[in-house]
Formats: structure tokens, sequence, C-alpha cells
């Protein structure tokens, strides 16, 4: 993106990406969101400060998407420490960079998390160009199996059209048990947040996914143009009006 900004502080009609983000979570009636902070994290605190529900959880080295979930291990497991031993309580997992995501798709995605008692219900999206995103793989009978990234995919699996969103919900202790087991077992020597949906399902977890997701909540933010076909998809979906039909 150049300069020294962290991306989640670039501006998308009128706000920085992340608070789009913190601000869709509260819609859903997430009101305790962690943010986990690494480069120039002081200023993205800066930029939240006096936003209510929010905190910070601090990754030191930046080694991957599961390390930066395990950022906030600590204070995950605070929150769960006196919860009843039968309760299920749910973390959202999202990126701070996708200004796109809906109030209402969180909501549904919590629903289901709920109504079906798993461990892990992954986001997705069917979109017509799911190129340099990781496929949901499903077996003959549709249910969930594995998200494979682009690179790793066969030439069947580039074809699949559901890819995954980096949003999810995790039962909190199950989380908490499938970081505590990642490894950087990959050519970049990194955790990864998308193994531990296959590591709780070979575990006899139950694990699903669920396409929730639009094709407008695939826009990511990692060039200027690409801010830009963001801004302006935001101010579009902003000044729409629905007619009741």
């Amino acid at each position: 993106m150049g300069g020294d900004l962290p991306k989640v502080l670039f501006e998308a009609h009128g706000k920085p990406l992340v608070r789009w983000v913190l601000e869709a979570l509260a819609q859903a009636g997430v009101s305790d969101r962690i943010v986990v902070i690494g480069y120039r994290g002081e200023m993205v605190e800066q930029a939240l400060t006096g936003m209510a529900g929010v905190s910070f959880a601090v990754q030191r080295e930046q080694r991957g998407t599961g390390d930066a979930v395990a950022a906030a291990a600590d204070v995950i497991r605070e929150r769960v420490a006196h919860d009843p031993p039968d309760s299920r309580r749910p973390v959202v997992i999202v990126c701070g960079d996708s200004p796109m995501l809906r109030p209402e798709s969180v909501t549904g995605l919590l629903q289901q998390f709920h109504d079906q008692s798993v461990s892990c219900l992954l986001g997705t999206a069917v979109t017509d160009d799911p190129a340099g995103l990781g496929r949901i793989v499903r077996d003959a009978a549709g249910r969930f199996v594995k998200i494979v990234e682009q690179k790793d995919a066969t030439a069947a699996e580039q074809a699949i059209r559901e890819v995954n969103m980096s949003t999810y919900v995790f039962e909190a202790r199950d989380l908490l048990h499938a970081l505590a087991r990642l490894r950087p077992d990959n050519a970049a020597g990194e955790y990864y947040i998308t193994d531990c949906p296959g590591m709780l399902l070979t575990e006899g977890h139950p694990v699903d996914a669920v396409a929730c997701l639009d094709q407008s909540e695939t826009l990511s933010v990692n060039t200027p143009a690409q801010l830009a076909a963001v801004a302006a998809a935001l101010k579009n979906r902003e000044s729409t009006v629905k007619v009741p039909s």
C-alpha cells in the first residue's frame, strides 16, 4: 500500500478499514471485540481510542494468521474461565482489512453456529472469480472436508467457486485447544488459522461451512486501486435504498 501506515488504518469512504469491521461486528451484537495489533500497533490503538468494547492483544512477531489469533488466547481464556462447563461461547474471527463485512452476515453465522452446535463454522462465499482465494472442498454429500489454498489445489479444486473468506465462529474452548496444537508445518514456516477447522474435524469435532457471505464481501484491500474500489462499493452500499417488494 505504500508508506508506514498500517493497512487497517487506510480510509475508505471516510473511515479506517478496521473501524468498518468493528462497527459491523457491533451491529451484529458482538460487543466484546479484541483487535490483534502488531506493526505500528500504537497507531491502531490511538485511532480506535474511545470505541466501547474494544480491547487489544499484541502479536509480538508476525508468524501467520494462527499466531495472530493465538495472541488473543490469554484474553479468550480469561473470558471462558468462569463459564459453566457445558456453555458454548462463540468466538468470531474476521480480518481487520475487510470493510465490506455485513452485520447480517455475522448475525446469520452466529445463529447457525448455535443451531448446529458445531465446534467451528466457516462463513464462505460463492464468487465468479475465486482466483487467489482458498477453496472449500466438500464431500459427495456436501459436508465440509477442508480448505485448500490455490497454490496447493488440483485443477478440479481450482474450479470450485466456494471460497474461504477468513470468517469463522469457533467454540471458545475448542479454539484454544486447536491453537495449542498448531504447528508451522508449511513452506513459509507459519501458523495458519486455516489449519484449525481441519484439525478439529480430524479429532471428531463437528465442523461446517455455510455460504452466507455475498460477492461484495470478497473485495479485499492490498493495493491503492483495490482501496478505491472498496471505497466506491461502500459508498454505493450506503446510498442504496431498499424498497420493500
